[in-house]
């Protein structure tokens, strides 16, 4: 928000959110008390995961993970029906703070909730977003003089691209994938969130070309890009794709020069959103990019009318690409 804030008003809006940004990465980086969003990887590497401090239901959704947290704690051995119950919590609420609640990405069998691990995956997206802070706040000190925490800052970022591509690439898929740190691998899920290196422009070029092939082979539907693979019953899993995976892919694409790509996947959203449009009079939270006739469906709650980020992509692909 605040690189695009400074697209209009220029540098000294560094200056004005320094401290906004170093509020954002403290929390990231555990500087606030009872976080454990830090994970060190045996050759050194520093890479995130999302993790709640709480270990009690979502207030959001309480009777669902108090019913799920309770079945589980039953089936786990007398002693160990208190830690199961809390842990059970904690991966909820860390799936929730992801924005992907709930997904197979966040499933240790890659089907049911039950099976919920979100504190065990470094997810790719979420280290690219902090490569990009990174650099925003390497930036961010170069603008205000700081030329030591701007050195800082830049080599920080670096050693997580590295990371990324070490510990998230898939040579086989030819995807961006996330890392399981206790099973010590790579996730088996194949996600929208495999593209997001392409938009924080951290992929190598080889690997931008091989993920381009990827997602127009697996993950290009009718009406845009599917969220993942499977069809699991959760809002963040096939059939549905979002407005910002969307975005994502195409400013991806476009950042390495893949502009045919780029609108191939921007017409087919845009001609969804219109089509769903005429149909409804309304834009939608979420669609169902693999049958564009039906209406996207799945997790705790029905379908929210009209949506921040549904709208602000819209139009901006629309002012790109034309209706």
């Amino acid at each position: 928000m605040i690189n695009l804030l400074a697209e209009k008003k220029g540098n000294t809006v560094y200056t004005t959110y320094l401290n906004s940004l170093e509020k954002e990465y403290d929390y990231w980086m555990d500087k606030t008390p009872g976080t454990k969003h830090v994970v060190t990887l045996p050759d050194g590497s520093v890479l995130n995961r999302y993790f709640d401090r709480d270990s009690v239901p979502r207030q959001e959704s309480f009777r669902e993970d108090y019913e799920l947290a309770t079945a589980l704690s039953q089936k786990a051995e007398k002693r160990d029906q208190q830690k199961t119950y809390a842990l059970a919590c904690r991966n909820l609420r860390s799936g929730a703070e992801s924005g992907w609640d709930f997904s197979s990405r966040w499933f240790a069998d890659g089907k049911t909730i039950n099976t919920i691990r979100t504190t065990d995956i470094l997810p790719v997206d979420l280290n690219g977003l902090l490569y990009h802070l990174e650099m925003t706040l390497a930036h961010a000190y170069k603008v205000t003089g700081n030329r030591s925490s701007y050195s800082t800052f830049l080599q920080k970022a670096r050693a997580r691209r590295t990371a990324i591509n070490k510990y998230c690439w898939n040579e086989k898929s030819k995807w961006y994938v996330d890392y399981n740190v206790s099973l010590q691998k790579q996730s088996t899920e194949l996600t929208a969130a495999g593209i997001s290196p392409l938009f924080f422009i951290l992929a190598t070029k080889s690997n931008a070309l091989k993920a381009e092939v990827t997602l127009l082979h697996l993950f290009l539907k009718d009406g845009g890009i599917v969220t993942t693979l499977k069809n699991t019953g959760q809002q963040w899993d096939a059939p549905n794709g979002w407005a910002p995976l969307q975005w994502i892919a195409i400013k991806g694409l476009t950042n390495y020069d893949r502009v045919s790509s780029a609108h191939r996947i921007a017409r087919r959203w845009i001609k969804l959103n219109e089509d769903v449009y005429s149909r409804t009079g309304k834009l939608m939270e979420k669609y169902n990019v693999e049958n564009t006739t039906l209406d996207a469906g799945g997790g705790e709650y029905t379908g929210q009318d009209g949506f921040g980020w549904t709208n602000g992509v819209l139009l901006k692909l629309i002012s790109m690409y034309g209706k």
